[in-house]
C-alpha cells in the first residue's frame, strides 16, 4: 500500500474509532492556549489544565498577564516544570501581543512564529484548532505514531515529519488527524508500555505488523 493510500485508511478509521477527539488542552480564548501549549512542553495537558486555572484567576486577560511580574508568573506554573523558561516566555509573548497585535492573537502562521516560546507544533496547532485552518502538529504521539504506521519511515525530526505528512495528508483532514494520533497514542499505541497492537483498530495495515510477523 502506498504511504497517500495508507494515510486516507488510517484517517477513515481513526475517524471511526475516535469521532470526537479534540484538544486535550482547555481554553476558551486563543491567548490561553498560547499560554496552556507553551506550559504543555514536557508536562502532561491534564496538570497544565489545573495550573491555568490559578494563573488565570490572577491574571484573566492579556494586559494583565503582560504586566504580571515574571517571577509571580513563575511560582503559579512550577508545578509543569522548566518554570523560569515557560514564565519568561509567556511574559514576552504576553506583552508582544499588546504591543504589537492590540492583544489579539495573529491568524497568520509566520506571525505566530514571531512569538516568544512558539515554535511550528504550537503554532499548526492555533492555525487548526482556533482559525480552522489546515494544521499538521507532530507532537511526540504523532511522530512515534507515524514511524510505526509507516507514514514515514525513521523520520524524527519534527518538521522532517510534519513536511512528509503534508504530502500524504488531505490538508481539511490535518488537524482533527493529529488530535487523533494522540487519543490513539495515549490509550493504544503507547510509548512506556507496549502497544496494545491487539486491539489496534489499525492492526492489518500498521507497519508494525509486518515486523510482528517476521518476528
Amino acid at each position: 500500500m502506498r504511504k497517500k493510500e495508507l494515510a486516507l485508511a488510517v484517517i477513515d478509521r481513526l475517524k471511526a474509532a475516535y469521532p470526537d477527539a479534540d484538544c486535550s488542552l482547555e481554553y476558551d480564548q486563543a491567548w490561553k492556549l498560547l499560554v496552556s501549549v507553551r506550559l504543555a512542553a514536557q508536562c502532561t495537558d491534564a496538570r497544565v489544565n489545573v495550573v491555568v486555572e490559578k494563573l488565570y484567576e490572577k491574571y484573566p486577560d492579556v494586559p494583565s498577564l503582560a504586566a504580571a511580574p515574571v517571577e509571580e508568573i513563575e511560582r503559579i506554573v512550577h508545578p509543569c516544570g522548566l518554570g523560569n523558561s515557560k514564565a519568561r516566555d509567556i511574559s514576552a509573548c504576553m506583552k508582544m501581543l499588546l504591543e504589537e497585535y492590540g492583544g489579539r492573537v495573529p491568524d497568520d502562521f509566520d506571525e505566530l512564529l514571531k512569538l516568544p516560546g512558539v515554535g511550528r507544533k504550537s503554532a499548526n496547532l492555533i492555525m487548526g484548532d482556533v482559525f480552522g485552518r489546515p494544521a499538521i502538529v507532530t507532537d511526540t504521539h504523532c511522530i512515534r505514531l507515524c514511524n510505526r504506521i509507516g507514514l514515514v519511515d525513521g523520520v524524527t525530526e519534527p518538521k522532517k515529519v510534519e513536511m512528509a505528512l503534508w504530502k500524504i495528508i488531505p490538508p481539511q483532514e490535518g488537524n482533527d488527524f493529529c488530535h487523533r494520533l494522540v487519543w490513539h497514542g495515549r490509550e493504544v499505541c503507547t510509548a512506556r508500555t507496549a502497544p496494545y497492537c491487539d486491539k489496534c483498530c489499525l492492526q492489518d495495515i500498521c507497519g508494525q505488523h509486518g515486523v510482528r510477523q517476521k518476528g
